[in-house]
């Protein structure tokens, strides 16, 4: 376990030394822009969230809403509604999809919260113009910049962009994402 932990956390110490460094006009302006952070959990922000039902129904559906209602923190890379049915993910309050639920929401979610402020500065001094993140999934996530936007993609092929108002809550940060960053037919999203 603690292997396992270490290996999931290297890439976001990696990540937040990277943002440590010096700033740029257009970092300083994005983290000025992030949301405020709030008393409420991370499940609590995602229950009071228009356009998340179905992110509600895979983390009930998961019986993760106590670990997104703990200590953390984590990041929620949060598909939106929309998100969900350009992807044609079935129904998730089903219990027998349970396990996939499980899966599906561990592989949205990295150790530590990060604003996109600190996502965008991180890219902004990689040599590459990429970051990679370890999801609680074991999985890959890697962030790139298309203009302005925040782009992630998965993997598994799957890809995205950071859309709308992040929320800041008291054990991480909720992310939204146009996409599901798993595709269906990956492991991830499968049943054991």
């Amino acid at each position: 376990m603690q292997i396992i932990m270490r290996r999931a956390l290297t890439p976001l110490a990696v990540l937040l030394l990277a943002a440590c460094g010096g700033g740029d006009d257009k970092a300083a302006g994005e983290k000025a822009e992030q949301a405020q952070p709030t008393s409420r959990t991370l499940a609590a922000t995602l229950q009071g969230a228009d356009g998340y039902g179905a992110l509600g129904e895979v983390v009930s559906n998961a019986g993760l809403t106590s670990v997104l209602e703990g200590v953390g923190p984590y990041t929620v890379f949060a598909p939106s509604d929309a998100a969900f049915s350009a992807a044609g993910a079935g129904d998730f309050a089903d219990e027998t999809l349970r396990a996939q639920s499980a899966a599906l929401l561990r592989a949205h979610i990295v150790p530590g919260a990060l604003t996109r402020a600190d996502i965008a500065a991180a890219i902004e001094r990689d040599t590459d113009g990429s970051v990679q993140m370890r999801t609680m999934a074991d999985t890959l996530l890697t962030f790139s910049r298309d203009g302005e936007a925040v782009m992630v993609s998965s993997d598994s092929g799957a890809r995205g962009r950071l859309t709308g108002q992040e929320s800041v809550a008291s054990n991480g940060v909720l992310q939204p994402v146009d996409a599901v960053l798993v595709r269906p037919d990956t492991p991830a999203a499968a049943a054991p």
